[in-house]
C-alpha cells in the first residue's frame, strides 16, 4: 500500500538539512531502486523552486510500504529526524486515484 509521509521543518533547519542531505537522499534512492518511491521532495518556504536562504518548510514522500507501521518506522529512522531538521512527521495511508 502507498503511504504519504509529511514532515514539517523546525525553524532555521536549512544548515542541518545540508549536512545530512546525502544520507537522507541515499535512503530515498533505495526506495527508488526497489520501485517503491512514487514521489519525494522538499517544500520551499517561499514561492520559488530555489528558495535560497528562506529554506524549506518541510518534505513530502509518497512510497509503498508493507504496512502503516513499516512506513512509520522508516520515517522515524530518517536522518533528518535524528538531526533535528523535522519538528513533526505524519504518516498516513494514501490511495492513488490518478
Amino acid at each position: 500500500m502507498l503511504y504519504v509521509i509529511y514532515a514539517e521543518d523546525n525553524t532555521d533547519s536549512l544548515e542541518k538539512r545540508a549536512v545530512v542531505r546525502p544520507a537522507h537522499v541515499a535512503r530515498l534512492q533505495v526506495l527508488r531502486d526497489e520501485g517503491r518511491l512514487i514521489i519525494a521532495g522538499p517544500m520551499p518556504a517561499v514561492d520559488s523552486n530555489e528558495p535560497g536562504i528562506a529554506g524549506f518548510s518541510g518534505s513530502t514522500i509518497i512510497a509503498e510500504f508493507t504496512s502503516l507501521e513499516a512506513a512509520q518506522v522508516w520515517a522515524k529512522d530518517d536522518p533528518y529526524v535524528a538531526a533535528g531538521v523535522y519538528k513533526q512527521v505524519t504518516v498516513k495511508p494514501f490511495k492513488r486515484t490518478f
